[in-house]
């Protein structure tokens, strides 16, 4: 693996590469970083060039005080894709890395070869408000200035029980990698920076507004965790993909590439190869 710097949008990014052939951009969701994939990237170099990025403000990428909607992500995302070569690139994005990841295909399906959801809701789809229905952790992350009060000093304990929380395979992710996700999180700004994901969501339902009706060109693959997002993503997905495969693991929760990596790996070649 190589570990790469890039300027891109007006940010410093970070990402690591190996491999060779096409290029699959790899996205993260909250609270990880580009390490979430380090299982699966040795597989998927053998036929691949694997990028593996850090989202703006996570990792070892620039800190923003703001450009945490999902607009500008995938402008961020568009623009490593042109520095990684000519032609689109096939883009999988997790959790709030496929919400970018779903806006790129849309705002920019030149970029985009094949699109892979894993276990995301959709921008706009989301519950927001816990007093019906919604997840409490939502309400919690888009307060201003509490969650950031109420981790300081704990961010290991609160991402440590969030990952256990989501995960139906509750060793999957071993604590050497949550040692190395709060690492980053814990750093000046980084939980702030997490928690602004959040905080952009209203402001990314309102792009999604203007999204409904469009179909998507590039095909598209969701695959979910039984115990997590189930079959809402592939639901949600079906009016809007004109080619759409839809996958969900029956043991896997939120975490699908490192839940059950050999059946993640097996059907994502299938579908980028396909």
């Amino acid at each position: 693996m190589s570990s790469r710097f890039v300027d891109v949008n007006g940010i410093r990014m970070h990402y690591v590469a190996m491999g060779s052939g096409p290029v699959v951009v790899l996205l993260h969701g909250w609270p990880e970083t580009w390490f979430a994939w380090r299982g699966i990237m040795p597989r998927l170099a053998r036929k691949f060039t694997v990028v593996a990025a850090d989202l703006r403000g996570c990792g070892l990428s620039e800190r923003t005080e703001a450009g945490y909607d999902k607009e500008t992500i995938a402008e961020d995302i568009r623009a490593l894709i042109a520095h990684l070569g000519p032609g689109p690139a096939h883009v999988v994005g997790h959790d709030m890395g496929g919400k970018a990841a779903y806006v790129l295909a849309h705002l920019y399906p030149q970029a985009v070869s094949k699109l892979v959801l894993v276990d995301c809701l959709l921008p706009g789809t989301e519950n927001l408000d816990a007093l019906r229905g919604g997840a409490w952790h939502y309400g919690f992350h888009v307060a201003p200035e509490f969650p950031e009060m109420l981790t300081r000093g704990r961010e290991r304990d609160y991402i440590r029980a969030q990952i256990r929380a989501w995960s139906h395979n509750k060793m999957a992710i071993s604590e050497d990698a949550i040692s190395e996700f709060a690492y980053h999180y814990a750093r000046p700004g980084g939980m702030t920076a997490g928690f602004n994901y959040y905080r952009a969501l209203r402001q990314d339902a309102k792009l999604a507004e203007t999204l409904r009706g469009r179909k998507l060109m590039p095909p598209v693959m969701t695959i979910t965790g039984r115990h997590s997002a189930g079959d809402k993503l592939a639901e949600s997905m079906r009016d809007q993909a004109a080619d759409l495969t839809s996958v969900v693991a029956e043991d896997s929760g939120h975490f699908v590439a490192e839940e059950v990596p050999d059946f993640f790996c097996e059907k994502l070649e299938t579908f980028l190869v396909g």
